[in-house]
């Protein structure tokens, strides 16, 4: 997954543009907007929620103990 961040204002419409993204045009994107000033604890419910759904995926239930310690040890030799 190719990831891009950058910060935008919210113009007085209650839109937002963005522009110079580095994805081909037409491409599918998932857009994730996140208010930086959210308190510790909204983030911290906002973070177990996104997890509870993550554990919810259906090929989440697939992964053994194995898959996640060769995806570790994996990660580790590249560093």
């Amino acid at each position: 997954m190719q990831a891009y961040k950058t910060y935008a204002r919210v113009d007085s419409s209650g839109r937002l543009s963005l522009e110079n993204l580095p994805f081909a045009e037409g491409a599918l994107v998932e857009v994730l907007v996140v208010d930086p000033h959210r308190s510790a604890p909204e983030r911290e419910e906002s973070w177990r929620r996104l997890m509870r759904q993550v554990q919810e995926l259906p090929q989440v239930k697939a992964l053994s103990d194995a898959d996640i310690a060769d995806e570790i040890d994996a990660y580790r030799e590249t560093r």
